[in-house]
């Protein structure tokens, strides 16, 4: 039987697609797919969603469903998994007690097993339940060495299979989901595509609603669609296309409410107004391999910036780093993940800024005034943030593009930095944040001691014990505790009259 047959069949899937009539965009989809004859309305339609003249005489090796949510697009990956796993013969592929795996792949596993519920249902039909050998929660393990398997959006979870076919379920939304990858989408699908080479009619299937224009799905938009003879098959459609049973006033008062974001959800257009803040080439640039923490020095003037947390969701960060010439140098950052008890973290930080001579830091304005007195009762002083999270990023944008900040080796502050977006409002303003669900917090601390680092303002530095060092215009002062006016230096010429400072109050 060929796809579009399961799905009409009554003793098979129909009555899990009811109504029929109202699936045709997918059975055009179905067909397309794989290789089979259209009508005219499907030629029209094909043509009409793909950007394509000629419809395709041979199945396809990568489906891309570019569509709107409720469009219906999990449920035929679905279908299409379950059609490779139970209606394919794959014993000239595998050998003996090899087993190959469809794989159904998502950000996490809980979404993955919203796929793995449609597909289990598929085979409860009474005329696929007997190939079924074994059943666990998130795999089907069926007749012939052939599984149907969940799986995080991880290259390494996705290494070492046969994999017979793939179902990568909103994939516009996986970049750096681990927080250790800045790139998980690509990382992926280079793992994917090998384990696919050797299995003939082997198909690859990226489903998801769109967002910024960037990542796997829409590479593939940008190179595969509108293609003709192409063997990747990109395929865009808003969700009324696709869906003619979802309530049009569903659509309009999203539009509505935040037409940006609803033209994406719901039309299937890739947002303009969503930019990457930075690419991972140029932090890549910035970190210096394989360094973690460097030790205090005594004659570095040090800064330090924390982003707060009550312990409960987000963590807790710290950054320190100082001016070298013209670069800037983040020597410490350190994060402590929820759960915690701040009380046990504040006095961490502030014997670690202590350590870097230290004794004020800066913060988020926002926290109130809790941070003040955890950092009070330890000996450092708190102040707030003149600036907001989002200019501190607008000004570390040049400092990373130029190249000039060092920046440690840490694949969490790498997947942070380059997972951040930057929001144009219909004002022209511009706003850089992390994206709904992810996290920011080290990529803060860091932005927020890179400023500190570089700009040019008087008041208390450091506290050397015998004697006091602040910054005045382009200047470093050294002061007695009296106020007395000691010695004034460069930033180039600091080591040196420190060195003569230290020596007068020796003697």
């Amino acid at each position: 039987m060929n796809v579009e047959e399961t799905l009409a069949d009554e003793k098979l899937f129909a009555p899990l697609f009811r109504p029929l009539d109202s699936w045709w965009p997918w059975r055009t989809v179905l067909r397309a797919t794989f290789g089979l004859p259209l009508d005219a309305a499907q030629r029209k339609l094909f043509a009409d969603c793909t950007g394509r003249v000629t419809p395709p005489d041979h199945p396809a090796r990568e489906l891309w469903c570019v569509v709107g949510r409720r469009g219906g697009k999990s449920r035929v990956a679905a279908l299409i998994a379950t059609y490779l796993a139970a209606f394919k013969d794959y014993s000239s592929v595998l050998a003996h007690g090899e087993q190959g795996v469809v794989m159904l792949i998502a950000s996490d596993r809980n979404q993955a097993r919203v796929l793995f519920g449609y597909v289990s249902a598929l085979f409860s039909t009474p005329m696929l339940e007997p190939l079924v050998v074994k059943r666990w929660t998130d795999a089907l393990f069926l007749q012939g060495g052939v599984s149907i398997e969940v799986a995080t959006a991880s290259f390494r979870s996705t290494r070492g299979f046969t994999v017979l076919g793939a179902v990568l379920d909103e994939v516009a939304y996986w970049r750096g989901t681990d927080e250790t990858s800045a790139n998980e989408d690509a990382e992926v699908l280079a793992a994917l595509r090998p384990a696919m080479a050797t299995v003939p009619g082997a198909l690859l299937v990226g489903i998801s609603s769109p967002y910024a224009k960037r990542g796997v799905l829409w590479s593939a938009y940008d190179k595969h669609y509108a293609k003709d003879g192409d063997d990747s098959l990109v395929w865009r459609a808003p969700s009324l296309t696709m869906n003619p049973t979802l309530d049009p006033a569903v659509v309009e008062q999203a539009l509505a409410e935040d037409e940006p974001r609803a033209r994406a959800e719901y039309l299937a257009e890739f947002r303009t107004d969503v930019e990457a803040f930075v690419s991972l080439e140029v932090v890549r640039a910035c970190i210096l391999p394989s360094r973690a923490e460097l030790p205090p020095m005594r004659s570095v003037h040090y800064r330090a910036f924390t982003d707060p947390s009550g312990g409960s969701a987000d963590s807790w960060t710290l950054a320190i780093g100082h001016k070298e010439r013209e670069r800037l140098v983040v020597d410490c950052i350190r994060e402590r993940r929820a759960p915690f008890v701040p009380t046990e973290v504040a006095a961490e930080y502030a014997a670690l800024c202590k350590a870097y001579h230290v004794t004020e830091v800066t913060g988020d304005r926002y926290a109130g005034e809790w941070p003040r007195e955890a950092f009070k009762a330890h000996g450092v002083r708190y102040v707030p943030s003149e600036r907001t999270k989002s200019e501190l990023y607008q000004s570390l944008l040049p400092v990373l593009n130029g190249r000039s900040i060092d920046l440690p080796d840490e694949p969490r502050l790498t997947a942070q930095l380059v997972g951040l977006e930057r929001y144009s409002s219909r004002g022209g303003r511009d706003t850089i944040d992390h994206r709904r669900g992810s996290h920011d917090d080290l990529a803060n601390a860091v932005a927020g001691v890179a400023f500190l680092c570089s700009e040019k303002r008087g008041g208390l530095e450091l506290d050397r014990g015998d004697y006091f060092v602040r910054s005045e215009g382009d200047e470093i002062v050294f002061t007695a505790h009296s106020g007395r006016e000691i010695a004034r230096a460069t930033e180039q010429t600091v080591n040196q009259v420190e060195a003569w400072v230290r020596g007068q109050f020796r003697k």
